[in-house]
């Protein structure tokens, strides 16, 4: 059942909304916009819940009532890179992943990079902070992750050259993404993506000309 709280939570002035309504969803979508966009450009040390409270036209308190803490607000934020995996792979079972199967799920993997840019920009910016989130949940579900791409790769059922080159291209897409913020600031989103496909492509070609 959907409560309300009462007390100082919401805007300046405004009652607060019942948590898990429309209201609350999207302004807890505006904090963690806002959060993203000065932990990348400052740090996550370096700007308070005051700061982020002040961008949303709020009392500090408030944003108390949608997270609990700065640590929760970069968790959250965090959380949101696990969808980049899961949602590549949800289309895929692991005994299906021959070299036309895995050269689709790069081409969405390399669009979920690019969509996700500042999120990526975020982890390679705020190392030491992250380092304190290794949560139980977090953990599990990196491993999840980790042992899919590992099984996927692991089947014998798939030809030794093919396997090798599957990994060196999945290896390659996600080797920019380490170096999207240090190496490939500059380039527009469209071109990075254009040349990390035609580098996929080369690596996976013998693979996939008809035996």
């Amino acid at each position: 059942m959907i409560t309300s709280h009462t007390g100082t939570s919401g805007a300046e002035g405004k009652l607060p909304v019942a948590t898990g309504s429309a209201e609350h969803l999207s302004t807890r979508k505006r904090i963690l916009d806002i959060a993203l966009e000065l932990f990348t450009t400052q740090g996550y040390d370096k700007t308070s819940m005051r700061e982020i409270a002040a961008r949303m036209g709020f009392s500090k308190p408030a944003i108390y009532y949608h997270f609990a803490s700065k640590e929760d607000i970069l968790m959250a934020l965090h959380l949101r890179l696990h969808e980049f995996g899961r949602n590549a792979v949800s289309t895929v079972q692991r005994d299906e992943a021959s070299p036309r199967v895995w050269m689709a799920l790069l081409d969405r993997l390399i669009d979920q990079i690019l969509e996700l840019h500042d999120l990526f920009v975020l982890q390679e910016r705020n190392q030491a902070a992250l380092a304190h989130l290794h949560r139980e949940r977090h953990i599990s579900e990196q491993d999840l992750l980790e042992d899919w791409f590992s099984l996927a790769l692991a089947n014998q059922e798939i030809p030794l050259d093919d396997r090798v080159r599957m990994t060196c291209a999945f290896k390659a897409v996600m080797g920019v993404m380490d170096l999207v913020d240090d190496v490939f600031s500059e380039v527009p989103s469209a071109a990075l993506a254009a040349l990390l496909r035609e580098a996929v492509n080369d690596l996976m070609a013998p693979s996939l000309d008809p035996k």
